[in-house]
Parts: structure tokens; sequence; C-alpha cells
């Protein structure tokens, strides 16, 4: 029998259609400039190809949709409720479960009940609402990845990592309770959804506990960090994921999710703890500002979707397909000679803006000269994270654009399309101009900032891609 090239299927059949278009070249720009090159302002129903975020954008299962129509919307006391706490319970081990909104609402209620002005929170890497929500109550975000996430290039397996011995040394020096919490993201989404070891973990717990401590998880993509703790370490190479999970969160004394993640749901998300001081400081928070104890600010049926999602997203066959696709277009990119972070993480692909678009200086954000680009050269929406999504803060190592990949949404194809407009604006990179901020918040400036081009930007006919596949 001749030798066959494997074919990835997905292990999914589709129910359920959206029509999507690709508006003309002509009506893609005047849509970015009516937008102030803001993507975040384009209509989606002007966006072809949409990897802004991968929260919220996945396609739920019928289960899911069962679920909804089950949900009990009582006030106190909701099934969904019971139904989610005791999935949560299973998963992490925490018997102490708060519903939220979304996971920028754990952030809110959480820092606002635990942290005080002058305390500082080490993390391998915070990102955005996190960084704002921690400063929100006078306190500073400390990154410490570890050196190999600096490298884009690199085929290290967890350059997720926190870096243990800048935290020792931070846990060391500090003043007593000047360091009540350790963060841990898991992947790490700033630099490059990159995984974190269950070796470091483990290594961060024992070093947050020594010094009075406690460990946070941000956990919005867990399942990921299990699939790739299970390919890349070896001592878990036969360990079923559920129990790669438990073990993860054995390590947390609390941890945030936002479960629009690997939840699988568009909304939703919850704190867990397993310590009753911790949930009592936090459940007034909660009722101030999410609603009660038993809802957080969803209904009851999304509480029930919730709990079914989180029970589907460890299946194996789910996350093979999943982190496949990533590695794929992360694959195909570098094969030909654009740059990207390697090893592929879980849930995005993160293009070296600063090296594909070289010829703007990271004061003009080649980040964001790069996700325009992305738009008018194809329709395709993605994120800058770099120097526009940092803002004041500390200069990131190098200026990403992430093409998130929404779960069971998109096929191959889509994402072959997403290559080669990458591909062609690659060809011609300097035709593209930077950007400058004409307006912005001083808080979490990209989602809402004005900008304006630093040149001429490209003819729109030179970019009307054809749509038919073959080179």
């Amino acid at each position: 029998m001749s030798e066959w090239k494997p074919i990835r299927v997905p292990p999914f059949r589709i129910k359920m259609v959206e029509p999507i278009r690709r508006l003309p070249a002509a009506d893609r720009w005047a849509r970015m400039a009516e937008a102030h090159w803001n993507v975040f302002y384009l209509r989606s129903r002007d966006v072809f190809i949409d990897l802004l975020t991968d929260s919220g954008t996945g396609a739920m299962s019928d289960a899911q949709w069962a679920a909804l129509v089950m949900g009990d919307e009582a006030y106190a006391g909701s099934q969904s409720f019971e139904a989610l706490r005791a999935v949560v319970e299973d998963l992490t081990g925490m018997p102490y479960v708060l519903p939220v909104h979304q996971g920028r609402g754990a952030e809110h209620v959480f820092f606002k009940a635990l942290l005080r002005p002058g305390q500082v929170v080490p993390s391998n890497t915070h990102f955005d609402t996190t960084r704002a929500n921690i400063r929100a109550v006078g306190a500073t975000p400390v990154d410490l990845p570890v050196p190999e996430a600096a490298d884009p290039d690199l085929e290290a397996p967890f350059k997720g990592d926190i870096d243990v011995d800048r935290l020792a040394r931070l846990l060391r020096e500090a003043a007593p309770g000047q360091v009540p919490i350790v963060m841990l993201t898991v992947t790490n989404n700033a630099l490059g959804g990159q995984p974190v070891s269950m070796e470091n973990i483990r290594q961060t717990a024992e070093l947050a506990h020594r010094y009075g401590a406690r460990l946070v998880m941000d956990i919005a993509r867990f399942a990921e960090n299990c699939y790739f703790i299970r390919q890349r370490e070896p001592a878990f190479r036969s360990v079923p994921l559920r129990d790669i999970a438990r073990q993860m969160f054995s390590y947390a004394d609390a941890c945030l999710m936002s479960a629009k993640k690997d939840g699988l749901v568009p909304i939703g998300g919850f704190i867990a703890t397993r310590h009753a001081d911790v949930y009592e400081a936090v459940a007034p928070f909660l009722i101030l500002h999410e609603g009660f104890l038993t809802y957080g600010g969803l209904a009851g049926h999304e509480l029930a979707a919730m709990a079914v999602g989180l029970q589907e997203v460890l299946d194996e066959a789910y996350l093979a397909h999943r982190v496949g696709q990533v590695a794929t277009m992360v694959d195909e990119l570098h094969r030909r000679g654009i740059p990207v972070v390697r090893p592929a993480g879980g849930h995005a692909v993160y293009v070296v803006a600063d090296r594909l678009m070289d010829h703007v200086p990271v004061e003009a954000f080649p980040g964001q000269a790069l996700t325009v680009a992305l738009y008018c050269a194809g329709g395709v929406r993605a994120c800058e994270v770099g120097s526009l999504l940092m803002g004041d803060d500390e200069r990131p190592p190098y200026e990403l654009v992430r093409l998130a990949i929404p779960r069971r949404v998109y096929t191959d194809e889509h994402l072959a399309y997403v290559v080669r407009v990458l591909a062609a604006i690659a060809e011609r990179p300097r035709v593209w101009p930077g950007f400058r901020v004409v307006r912005a918040p001083a808080v979490l400036r990209h989602f809402t900032a004005h900008l304006a081009p630093t040149g001429p930007l490209p003819s729109p006919t030179d970019w009307e891609l054809p749509l038919a596949e073959g080179d």
C-alpha cells in the first residue's frame, strides 16, 4: 500500500452555518478609515475572517445548546449554579466557587478584595486587563518571564514559564506582606500563547508559600496548557488530561477563569479557591459589582452551558485538532519566511511584526501597521500585542500581531486564506506606513484609541487578492 499523507479531520460536524463576505478593497479602506485605523471599531459584518480574539467567539456544541433550554433562572440557589460548582470543584479541587460575567470581572473583584496600594504582584506575564485591574487598586504588576521567552525563534517547549530565580529574589527582598499573591497565566497569552510546565508551576507554588504568598492562576486556557504538558513534559506522556489538570490546580490557592476561552461559551467565568478566608473576602465585592453569589451577573442558562463546556474542553480529539490548526499555520508561515513566535502556542499565531514591518519604528507601532494591512489587504481582523497595547508600561521584548483562532469556527481553508494574505503583505511590506495616536484614554488605550497613518497608504486597486485556491 502506498504511503498516505495524514489528514486532519475535525472531530465534529457542522450543523449550522453563518454567511460571511469579503468587501471589495476600496470598501475595506473606507471602513478602516471610518474606524480611526483601529480594528476594534470595525463592524463584524465588514470583517471576512475575524481573528481579533478567541474570547467568546467559539461555537457551542449541541449539548451546550441543549443546556441553555434547561437553565434554571432562579436569582439565588439556581440548579444551574449547583451544576457549575460541582464541575469546577471536581476539576480544580476547590470547593468555593463564585461565578462572574467574564475574566476581567473576576480580576476586578478579586484584586479589589485582596490587594492594597503599594503591594506587588509578580507573574510570568500579565495580560492587558489583569495589569490594568492590579494598577486600579494601587498595586504594581511585575513581569518575570523566563529568558527563553525573549527569543521568538527559540524552539523551547515551555517559554511561558515564570523565571523562578528572579521570583525568588523578588520575594526574598520584599517587605513582609508586600507580595500577597503570585500570578501564573496558563498559557502565557502576552508572550505568544506559550505553555507553562508542571515543574515550573510546582516550583512557583513552593516559592510563593515559603514567603507567605498565595499562588493564583489565570486559567482561561488551562486545557490547552494541559495538552502541551502531556505533549512536551516527558513525565506526563501517558497521563490523562483530566488528571494533569487536577495536579496543576492542586498547586494553586485560587484561580480566575474567563470561560469565554476554555469554557467554550460566549460569556461567563468564575473565581475558585480552596480557602474560606479568600472566599469571604471576595464575596461582598462580587455581590456589589457582579451579582448574587450564585449567578454572578449571568443568566442561569449561561451557567448551564459553561458547566457543559468545562467538561467538553478536555476532550483529546478536540484539543489535538485545535492545537493542530495553530501549528499548521505557524509551520506554513515559517516556511514562507514570515517571522512567527515558535514553537506554536495553543490558541493563536503570533507574527513578529517588528521584523516583518522593519521599516516602521517601534514608536510608530509596527504591530498596528500589520494589523491595518491585514484588514485592508484581505479583510482579516487581528490584534496588536505590542507597544500600543502595553501603553506606558515597559516596552515588550518584541512587537506582535496575534491571530487568535476561535474554537470550532474556521476550517483549514479559512486559515489557509489568512496565510495567503500575510504572504502577499510580506512580498511588499514597505508600502504600509506606521501609525500615531491621535487620542486615547490613559487605561487600556488600544481598545478605543483613534489613530492616524504616518505616511501614505497603498492603493486599494493593488490589493484585490483572489479568493480561489492555487499558487
